[in-house]
């Protein structure tokens, strides 16, 4: 997959740009997206999909090179511990309390000419 050169973008666009990614991969495999960047005051959730009967919440972590470690390094334990509050938030807020959910990590790294790699991890909670 390509984006645009990076150079000169902002460490938001560039997590913007992972985020747009991993959406047109996750809805090219068959998932179908119902909420975006979806947040409260006790934080925010990336990406949320439906997977057949199964609502899965997606954390992406982008990186443009392994300097400061993997993208999946990131996710802390205290950041595990806000998604699972935040998905079990946002199952209650939106009545789909009782359906099976999952909480997935996505990787992306993003080269310097735009050209970026997306590794997913399910089921990483």
């Amino acid at each position: 997959m390509k984006t645009k050169n990076i150079a000169r973008t902002s460490l938001q666009e560039i997590g913007a740009m992972g985020e747009e990614e991993v959406s047109k991969y996750l809805s090219r495999t068959g998932y179908v997206l119902i909420d975006r960047n979806w947040r409260i005051k006790g934080g925010e959730i990336d990406l949320i999909f439906e997977d057949g009967q199964t609502i899965v919440f997606v954390e992406v972590k982008t990186r443009s090179s392994n300097t400061y470690g993997t993208p999946f390094d990131a996710i802390t334990p205290e950041k595990a511990f806000r998604l699972q509050r935040l998905a079990l938030a946002w199952m209650a807020l939106n009545q789909r309390w009782g359906q099976d959910y999952r909480i997935d990590a996505a990787g992306v790294w993003i080269k310097a000419d735009g050209e970026c790699s997306i590794e997913l991890r399910k089921a990483v909670l």
